[in-house]
């Protein structure tokens, strides 16, 4: 009894010490662990890093920086994959196209236009209509389909999408249908590295928060335009307007603006290329303030169109658009300057006159309406003086051409508010439109508040009669350009012939003449060309002479032509019936 008492004590103790052991090891093992883990939670990201912009105030790094210290620069490169890129939709789309391609570059991609090669597609989206989020939803069963056909040993293709749509749709676009590796907001391009990075260990990577602040301001875009001489630059983005039918400051976020020496630095360098055109663009351009530096920073409020008003709290302070717009019609004399998208709430006289005094500033002004009713503007949340803002453009700018944006079919529409939309396209006379039907989309204040009532074919037969008056209107306003003499700056070769060439007046007006007139003249070139036929969408025309915006050169046999008129356009008082 006594040998069994001492066996079973030392089978005790031998138990546990053996218990005691292993649980010295399992305490060992499990105190490195969590010191591991420990070491490598300090050495990743804080949370600093998900508080855009909080990481480069705090160290002063500029933005472009961008660094990531948890991932490595090796880890984070591009290792010359071809990415190829698709953009949908406005100006905006373009230019954000050349900002990602730039933050690409840097990390060693490289760019290609057959999408067969392309390791990387990413599609630059468009949310502003149905229409245009179908168009990508069709594109991505294509690319989907290309990339399972893909060869084992390529590359495996990975799928983006970037801008408007993948704010928009990211849970149908990521979850529910799972046809993109990759989503990027307009505010997270410098993200694009790191999300490619994720995406090419097999996860999918997205990044759709919007910012305050970011206006890729200290990011050179890479410009990839067509002909090489004209160029977009983005001065502001997103917009504070909420017009019940937009969804733009819903994907495009709040309106900030883009510092005017960063601005400016731009557009030198493009004048040092040789870019003869640029245009200054922004969900709301026109409203461009700068108070980056404290020298801006005022108690002026902000001024608006003559008859304008609003609900929104006046701004104070800041370098406004017209002070933009005059330094940088200085850069380059010889440089024409546009702008795109503007409101007309934006236009005080200060602006106006600047435009109907410096010649390289196009006197061509985008002017959108939206509808000719004061009962569907007032559901839109737009003003009501248009009309009123139309003759004052025109009683200091002589020589305007206007073009606009109309929505047929809003919520509560009726047929004597799109009678009155016909009678607003009739008085004004505008020579370049875009006209759409209405698509509701969600998120905006029609979505949450108004009815889409109108019914399809309504609108559809409303759109229809839009457009056919838009185009009797402008074969009218151009018309009236025949026999003038223009100044254009020619872009190239017609696409519809190889014999002729092209280019754009001042008003934007698209002009087609013999190439065999204009041998003295290319791409790139300013030409006076007079004008001889004229239809709703395009001008013809014979060559004059090769000119400049400051004085037209020596013609043939040495004869000189006398110096255009303002804006170098003659008979300028036939070029638009009021």
């Amino acid at each position: 009894m006594e040998h069994l008492r001492t066996l079973r004590h030392s089978s005790v103790v031998r138990y546990m010490h053996a218990r005691f052991r292993c649980t010295s090891i399992d305490g060992a093992r499990l105190r490195d662990r969590r010191e591991s883990v420990r070491t490598r939670v300090l050495s990743g990201p804080s949370f600093q890093d998900f508080i855009q912009g909080a990481a480069a105030k705090k160290s002063h790094v500029p933005q472009g920086e961008d660094k990531h210290p948890y991932l490595s620069e090796d880890v984070l490169a591009g290792r010359s994959r071809k990415v190829y890129f698709e953009t949908y939709g406005c100006q905006m789309n373009v230019n954000d196209t050349e900002i990602a391609w730039s933050i690409l570059q840097k990390k060693g991609y490289q760019r290609t236009v057959d999408v067969q090669q392309a390791d990387v597609v990413l599609l630059v989206t468009c949310s502003i209509r149905e229409k245009a989020e179908q168009t990508i939803w069709n594109r991505l069963q294509q690319l989907t389909a290309m990339k399972k056909k893909r060869l084992k040993s390529q590359t495996p293709m990975k799928i983006g999408i970037l801008g408007c749509m993948a704010e928009r749709l990211k849970t149908k676009l990521l979850e529910k249908e799972k046809l993109v590796d990759v989503l990027a907001g307009p505010d997270a391009y410098r993200d694009l590295p790191r999300l490619l990075t994720v995406a090419d260990q097999g996860r999918q990577a997205s990044n759709v928060l919007l910012s305050l602040e970011e206006t890729y301001a200290d990011i050179m875009p890479v410009h990839h335009t067509p002909h090489g001489f004209s160029a977009f630059v983005s001065i502001m983005r997103g917009c504070d307007n909420m017009c019940s039918y937009c969804i733009v400051p819903f994907t495009r976020g709040r309106e900030r603006s883009r510092p005017v020496s960063s601005i400016l630095e731009e557009v030198r360098k493009l004048s040092d290329q040789g870019v003869k055109e640029v245009t200054l663009l922004g969900q709301n351009v026109n409203s461009y303030r700068d108070t980056s530096e404290e020298q801006f920073c005022g108690s002026d409020p902000t001024k608006m169109s003559r008859g304008f008003k609003t609900v929104y709290r006046s701004k104070q302070g800041g370098l406004r658009f017209s002070d933009l717009l005059d330094s940088v019609s200085l850069i380059d004399p010889d440089m024409r300057i546009r702008f795109t998208s503007p409101h007309p709430k934006d236009f005080p006289d200060e602006v106006l006159q600047l435009i109907a005094e410096r010649r390289n500033i196009c006197s061509q002004i985008h002017l959108p309406a939206q509808s000719g009713s004061t009962q569907v503007l007032t559901a839109m949340r737009r003003g009501e003086a248009y009309l009123d803002l139309v003759h004052n453009i025109r009683r200091i700018i002589p020589d305007v051409s206007l073009s606009s944006d109309f929505i047929s079919g809003f919520c509560g529409e009726t047929e004597q508010d799109h009678q009155q939309t016909l009678s607003l396209i009739r008085e004004v006379g505008y020579n370049i439109g875009f006209l759409f039907a209405y698509s509701m989309r969600a998120k905006t204040h029609a979505s949450h508040r108004l009815q889409d009532d109108v019914p399809a074919e309504v609108k559809r037969r409303r759109l229809e009669e839009c457009i056919s008056l838009f185009r009797e209107e402008a074969a009218k306003v151009n018309a009236a350009l025949i026999g003038s003499t223009q100044l254009i700056l020619v872009e190239g070769e017609s696409k519809r012939s190889s014999k002729d060439l092209c280019g754009r007046t001042d008003g934007n007006m698209k002009v087609i003449f013999p190439k065999e007139d204009g041998e003295s003249v290319g791409a790139g070139d300013y030409a006076l060309v007079k004008i001889v036929s004229a239809n709703s969408q395009s001008l013809r025309g014979e060559v004059v002479c090769r000119s400049s915006l400051g004085r037209p050169v020596a013609h043939q046999a040495g004869k000189q032509r006398k110096p255009p008129t303002h804006r170098l356009i003659e008979n300028t008082q036939n070029m638009i019936s009021t």
